[in-house]
């Protein structure tokens, strides 16, 4: 026994002045960059008021909430209100809209910066490579609501599209109350509008590979094709893996801004996800501690994936976000 403890004391002093150390350096480092640390301030300020704080009234989820009675005054009522919307008609209505939407932007729009940012790279002229890269990015600084007019007014049934139709011999629609088209076109412009922003991220990534690993594969015999398959690829690989974990942290997290703009009630059966469930009963019917509980639920979900997916990643290739 004296040897077992003999031998661990100096694993526990090892431990204490690692700590000891750790603290030291953070003292010394905050003394070196104090003007960083205080440009830091303001955020550390803004996330603490507007993104921390709050979190207080997520506890209206599990309360009969009355504004009149305050968060603290309403009556405690548990999980009813989780029972509430599991067992509710809207559950897998919206739980599947969310998936599905969600799912086939992960499959369409993560890809596609990727495959025009490796597009880009290939291209020589540098004045048509700087015009593309204008033309894909600037849809991503429109404002929301001006793009759902676009889209109504493109697709609505005196639209340019249903113009092309018609000129080639098919029948006028209007898209928007149909919906079957509503996740086509929801996942197709939301990829419009930001490729091109999410491109300056890749090739900003593209520029930090090492030049002599090309020439290396050149002198191996590797074309442009298996340049790009075993140099480029795996050179941004570091940067796909990280977006990859951070788009399934916000998988459940559909727009409901964009969802609200251009669902209506013929289309809820394919358009109606947790966010815009979520603003419905809220907003619209003062139902603000099922909604709560919907929210938190919601944001759970997103929490799991997020940590779920930073751990298979670490996991299968050592890169992560912690």
């Amino acid at each position: 026994m004296e040897a077992i403890k003999h031998e661990s004391t100096p694993v526990f002093l090892a431990s204490k002045g690692k700590k000891a150390g750790t603290k030291l350096g953070l003292i010394l480092d905050i003394r070196k960059n104090k003007y960083l640390y205080v440009m830091l301030l303001p955020v550390l300020l803004y996330y603490c008021v507007f993104h921390y704080a709050p979190m207080y009234g997520a506890i209206i989820a599990f309360k009969d909430f009355s504004p009149r009675l305050g968060i603290l005054g309403s009556d405690w009522v548990g999980f009813d209100n989780f029972e509430m919307f599991f067992s509710g008609p809207y559950f897998w209505r919206t739980i599947k809209n969310t998936l599905l939407i969600s799912l086939n932007e992960l499959i369409f729009g993560f890809p596609a910066p990727i495959i025009l940012a490796l597009l880009l790279n290939e291209v020589k002229n540098a004045l048509f490579k700087r015009s593309v890269q204008t033309l894909t990015y600037m849809p991503h600084f429109i404002s929301l609501v001006v793009i759902c007019g676009i889209l109504k007014d493109f697709t609505s049934s005196e639209g340019v599209i249903n113009d092309l139709i018609a000129w080639m011999g098919g029948e006028r629609a209007t898209f928007l109350l149909d919906a079957d088209m509503f996740r086509p076109i929801y996942v197709s412009s939301g990829v419009w509008q930001h490729i091109g922003w999410g491109t300056i991220i890749y090739l900003a990534a593209l520029t930090g590979i090492d030049q002599e690993q090309y020439e290396a594969a050149r002198i191996d015999g590797a074309g442009r094709w298996k340049q790009a398959i075993h140099v480029t690829i795996p050179g941004i690989m570091p940067t796909i893996i990280i977006l990859l974990i951070l788009e399934m942290g916000k998988m459940m997290n559909v727009g409901f801004e964009k969802i609200i703009l251009l669902y209506n009630p013929g289309t809820y059966e394919t358009a109606d996800v947790i966010s815009s469930y979520v603003y419905r009963v809220g907003l619209q019917e003062f139902n603000y501690s099922f909604s709560s509980a919907v929210g938190l639920f919601n944001s759970a979900i997103n929490f799991t994936l997020l940590i779920c997916s930073n751990w298979i990643s670490r996991k299968l290739n050592n890169t992560s976000l912690w």
